[in-house]
């Protein structure tokens, strides 16, 4: 049955802004938006006055085996398997309620985000559709390797991209620089060389597979790009050859300013380990600059908040917008980042990421226009994905659809 949403305002998420507008929507397609819509009959009509429709968000780095405790590496470490699964589902559904339908999970031990992401494509579960990296590729002792695989050289490289292929990896994450939360490494300081990386990425290019590179240092960020990453993740230490060289690649940026920001704002609370807190500090002010000159110099941009790290809560997706808009991108810029751009990046666009004809019904309604108000992220009246009401908030009505 065809349903109608009219008197909106429409967000298309390829850039464009229509109010008084209308989109119709059939089992789980769009089948008009805009001024087809407006000219189109339903079965069903809702009238959205007051209401604005956006594309259902992409959150492109989160970690849903972690939930934001002050150490989560120790969450990690001790958690059991099954213990892992069940945080995976109850962090999916916090992102979903906050308006995000789709994540891209970048580091997961045992690969549970692939049987996650497995779980609800078949309708096993509800949730947000996923992305998965399975576990990092980190050299020995790197960043991240509580949850990753850790391999050295070139060959050992490849031989670990194809095991994590073979598992079944939407996408391939490598560490090309230390990083906050690990103990013993710098975040400036090189891990994974460009050789290495770009063993990985052919790998994955040749399985049709996208790459993300968790790079922080210049030197590092760097080697990924001109390996030829899809993704770089933090993007702490930018300077103007770096972003250069993006631009030159036609490399994305997932800024995950949230991250370091919640373990500033929390530093004294107690719990954030010690070395977290001194190199989050450090890079506190460089990350907000390199972001800054990122987006003046035209770098694409791709939303991600790196949810789950220290008081850096899923669900919370609104506060990487708030910083994005402190950081000097429009309200426009930001809605096509957090949804026609980041799409594109995991070669989805054509299916998803914008309200336009064909392509998937999954969009959420704010009771305000974001143009308006930053506030309006948080204030959301329903998600739906694929066509189904997934999240009423005006009933804190979590939907269930099997």
């Amino acid at each position: 049955m065809a349903i109608k949403f009219e008197n909106i305002t429409l967000y298309t998420g390829t850039g464009k802004k229509f109010t008084n507008s209308a989109i119709i929507v059939q089992d789980d397609k769009i089948i008009a938006s805009g001024d087809e819509a407006l000219q189109q009959e339903a079965a069903e009509t809702i009238d959205g006055s007051g209401k604005t429709v956006l594309p259902g968000f992409f959150d492109m780095h989160v970690h849903l085996g972690m939930d934001g405790i002050a150490d989560p590496f120790s969450q990690v470490e001790t958690d059991t398997q099954a213990t892992s699964a069940y945080r995976h589902q109850v962090n999916a559904i916090k992102q979903l309620q906050s308006g995000v339908t789709s994540v891209r999970n970048l580091g997961s031990k045992w690969h549970i985000d692939l049987s996650y992401r497995d779980a609800v494509n078949s309708g096993l579960l509800s949730g947000p559709t996923v992305y998965g990296s399975g576990q990092p590729i980190v050299m020995t002792g790197g960043h991240g390797y509580p949850l990753a695989t850790e391999a050295d050289g070139v060959d050992e490289i490849r031989k670990v991209a194809r095991q994590t292929l073979k598992q079944g990896a939407d996408v391939l994450k490598l560490m090309a620089t230390g990083g906050v939360m690990t103990p013993g490494v710098d975040p400036g300081s090189p891990q994974l060389s460009e050789k290495e990386m770009q063993a990985a990425i052919e790998e994955a290019t040749h399985a049709g597979k996208t790459t993300a590179s968790h790079a922080q240092g210049t030197i590092g960020i760097q080697n990924a790009v001109r390996a030829g990453i899809t993704t770089i993740e933090h993007g702490i230490f930018l300077d103007d050859k770096t972003i250069e060289l993006m631009i030159k690649h036609g490399t994305v940026l997932v800024p995950t300013l949230a991250a370091p920001y919640y373990i500033v704002q929390n530093a004294n609370t107690g719990g954030i380990p010690p070395h977290a807190i001194k190199k989050a500090v450090a890079c506190f002010t460089a990350h907000k600059e390199s972001f800054n000159k990122a987006v003046k110099a035209g770098v694409k941009i791709a939303s991600g908040t790196d949810a789950g790290t220290p008081f850096n809560l899923h669900g919370d997706f609104a506060k990487e917008l708030e910083l994005m808009h402190e950081g000097g991108m429009t309200i426009l810029d930001i809605i096509t980042a957090a949804t026609y751009d980041a799409a594109a990046v995991l070669n989805v666009q054509d299916t998803v990421g914008s309200l336009e004809k064909g392509k998937a019904a999954d969009f959420i309604l704010l009771n305000e226009d974001p143009e308006n108000t930053i506030q309006a992220f948080r204030n959301i009246d329903s998600v739906y994905k694929g066509g189904k009401l997934v999240h009423d908030q005006r009933n804190r009505k979590f939907v269930h659809s099997y």
